[in-house]
């Protein structure tokens, strides 16, 4: 090699530390030259490596008799669902690019997301999403929002994959830096999965796809820094999307796989063809000789580290059964694809990349990979002072309201709590809908298994003001929330994945809210049987004017209904029936919104929650609705009691009349956001069966009121009609965004 050594100086503008420059040093018996050190700054980044985390991410739960691949091993989580199918489904954050660019950095989030997917053999048949901004007054705000959602939605709209639900909150934490968070869930037959490896010395290595161009170089190191006033300098690492593209490479890629042929594949997201070379090498003890110059490219004269560290969207890298090339470039040729042989699979596990017939890198994939030779840090952390100020919040210093009315129209209005529909209209839920059961609202979303009569329900879930509160409980709430969701709807939970947002690792207290928050997680995963079957980790969500966002582990969480016709909607059905609150009420007003937002007092615990009785109402519930005792099941969630009976009424045009508990403060019982509570409607007739079945299971109940015709009325007074609640609700948005 020619090339000139690299210096410690470009190693720190890389972003590399001067440590990590001495180990590449050793790693190679030599200095790099810039290619090399390049290589290693995108694979040693945090977005790439996880060398910040991976060793608590060790910690998570991660198996189950159903898991069929563990968490790291491949593209996306893979989970036996009966009949010879599994569900491979993943969740990924895009934060960073959509900060700068929100259409395409969404838009391009979902591309990623849905081609984890489809390189497992997975066809892909449904979407969620989560999404936090800052301050819907803001101007910036309003920017980011509409152009996530219409990246989002014509992205989705166009590759063909319905977009059947999500969670969208508003917090001035994230004025700066709005977190995208993408989830995609596909099926594939188990004996026709792909796997993201390599081996077999003289296999073939194919790029297929897109052209390559300079969008997205460095997007990885990118994806690994705080949000400055300079970052939009970064916007050559915003990665530009083609959903048309991206459907003929589903098609073309599950045919290919269909072939028998493929003896791995993987996508090209991250770090570009550095990143596949790498792993799929690294996976199956190989390495590869690559010839850069062969690439299809969309830019003349491109250099041999652009090549390799471009994150061009809609492409994969495909190791071939040597022999077979000409049966793989015909299906490639069919659907209008680029498909190219870049390299062949070489004994060792030495990486070696070529321009022409010079050697520009040489590297050995093992060094460059995530639990390979990659570093891998323990942070320091320390609870930081505010910790403990929050708990000594007391809901005596809080006064009760005055006029509920206007708490509950408040509330109503929140864009936290308020309608999405203006969201949702956006997103097309029934694209490719084969699969999609039904629309009625619920819980969670229920996904018909096309061929059977199962359906998956799948959720994203995640409050991240609990999270700040108290990161351990915080974020067992979540996971119990995600579960939640999936036994209201009338699921089995299965398996998560998580999306773990936070600041930057370096300080201590964000790293004390990182491990707090994954001990939450392993706890709750543990207890619900729902292990980790991978995700991602976004830190560096802050920029220097603001700190850091609030951390915001989202949770993905997969649920298995044997027969999707039993699904439970939130919708009350009939009035006269009875309404029942399920779980036990508390004198809790912590971190609710009601508190947070009206009562303005920002400093309070998390809300209570014990993680025993949230399993035994999730037992009961569950057998209420494999019994058909019940007509409507909704969780009671962010605004409380009030606002989860103002949905299930508003989504059935009817009303409730419900009573407060004289033993709890009024304002706690209808707005306190305590856990482990859910509403349900049921006939008269099948009251005593209700109680008895609660009773079995040992879960608190009171019936609190019944369905009307169209009014919210509490204690004997009206607060609202359903058609003013109505009103409230779905104004919110359209007014601020339109």
């Amino acid at each position: 090699m020619e090339k000139q050594t690299a210096t410690l100086e470009q190693a720190l503008e890389l972003g590399l530390l001067e440590e990590e420059f001495e180990q590449i040093k050793q790693i190679l018996g030599r200095t790099p030259n810039f290619t090399e050190v390049c290589i290693y700054s995108v694979m040693w980044s945090e977005h790439c490596s996880y060398k910040n985390s991976i060793k608590w991410l060790k910690t998570l739960p991660k198996d189950s008799p159903r898991m069929l691949a563990k968490a790291g091993e491949e593209n996306a989580g893979l989970v036996d669902i009966g009949e010879g199918l599994a569900c491979s489904f993943k969740i990924e954050s895009h934060n960073h690019p959509s900060a700068l660019e929100p259409y395409q950095g969404a838009a391009t989030g979902v591309g990623g997301i849905n081609r984890d997917i489809f390189t497992m053999g997975a066809r892909p048949i449904a979407q969620l999403n989560s999404l936090r901004f800052g301050n819907l007054n803001l101007d910036k705000t309003k920017w980011l929002v509409k152009g996530v959602v219409k990246g989002i939605g014509d992205y989705g709209n166009a590759f063909g994959i319905p977009t059947v639900g999500g969670e969208l909150q508003f917090d001035e934490c994230y004025n700066i830096n709005p977190l995208v968070n993408a989830f995609s869930a596909g099926i594939v037959e188990t004996g026709k999965v792909a796997s993201a490896i390599s081996y077999g010395a003289g296999n073939p290595v194919f790029i297929v796809g897109s052209a390559t161009g300079k969008d997205g170089i460095h997007g990885a190191a990118f994806a690994s820094k705080d949000i400055t006033e300079d970052s939009i300098e970064d916007l050559p690492s915003v990665q530009v999307g083609d959903p048309f593209q991206e459907k003929l490479l589903l098609e073309a890629s599950l045919e290919v796989i269909a072939t028998g042929d493929v003896i791995g594949m993987q996508d090209m997201g991250a770090a570009g063809i550095i990143c596949s070379s790498s792993e799929m090498s690294e996976k199956g003890g190989h390495g590869m000789d690559i010839w850069l110059d062969k690439v299809p490219s969309r830019q003349k004269n491109m250099k041999d580290w652009e090549l390799l560290l471009s994150e061009s969207q809609e492409r994969m890298l495909v190791v071939v059964k040597k022999g077979e090339e000409e049966g793989i470039k015909a299906i490639f040729d069919k659907w209008d694809l680029n498909c190219a042989q870049i390299g062949v699979v070489t004994e060792g596990g030495q990486l070696k990349f070529y321009m022409k017939d010079e050697l520009v890198a040489d590297v050995p994939a093992e060094s460059l990979v995530l639990g390979g030779g990659a570093p891998q840090y323990e942070r320091e952390y320390s609870e930081p002072a505010y910790y403990q100020e929050y708990k000594k919040f007391s809901i005596d210093s809080v006064e009760e309201p005055e006029n509920y009315k206007e708490v509950a129209e408040f509330l109503l209005g929140h864009p936290n709590i308020a309608s999405k529909k203006w969201v949702a209209e956006q997103y097309d839920s029934m694209v490719g809908a084969m699969n999609t059961s039904t629309n009625e609202p619920a819980d969670a979303a229920v996904v018909r298994v096309k061929g059977t009569d199962k359906a998956i329900n799948i959720t994203v879930d995640c409050n991240s003001r609990y999270v700040n509160a108290d990161p351990e409980e915080g974020c067992a709430i979540a996971v119990a929330e995600s579960a939640r969701n999936i036994v209201c709807s009338g699921g089995e939970p299965v398996a998560i994945t998580n999306c773990l947002n936070f600041g930057n690792p370096y300080n201590p207290e964000v790293y004390w809210q990182f491990v707090g928050a994954i001990k939450g997680m392993s706890k709750a995963c543990e207890k619900f049987g729902t292990p980790v079957t991978g995700g991602n980790v976004s830190f560096y969500n802050q920029s220097s004017d603001e700190g850091p966002v609030f951390p915001t582990p989202t949770i993905g969480m997969l649920g298995l209904m044997e027969d999707y016709k039993e699904k439970m909607t939130l919708n009350f059905k009939d009035e006269e029936d009875l309404i029942y609150l399920v779980g036990e009420a508390k004198n809790c007003i912590s971190s609710s919104e009601y508190l947070y937002s009206y009562q303005e007092v920002k400093a309070s615990p998390s809300p209570s929650f014990d993680l025993n009785e949230e399993y035994k109402v999730q037992q009961g519930i569950k057998a209420l609705i494999q019994e058909k005792v019940i007509e409507s099941a909704h969780d009671v969630a962010d605004g409380g009691l009030f606002i989860t009976l103002a949905e299930s009424a508003m989504a059935a045009g009817k009303g409730f009349d419900i009573n407060t508990n004289g033993n709890f403060r009024k304002d706690a019982f209808l707005f306190g956001e305590s856990q482990s509570r859910v509403v349900v409607s049921v006939k008269e007739e099948q009251k005593s069966r209700l109680e008895a079945l609660l009773k079995e299971n040992g879960v608190t109940f009171s019936r609190i009121g019944k369905v009307t015709s169209d009014s919210f009325k509490v204690d004997g007074e009206k607060y609202l009609s359903t058609q003013e609640a109505r009103s409230i609700y779905e104004k919110t948005l359209p007014s601020a965004l339109n």
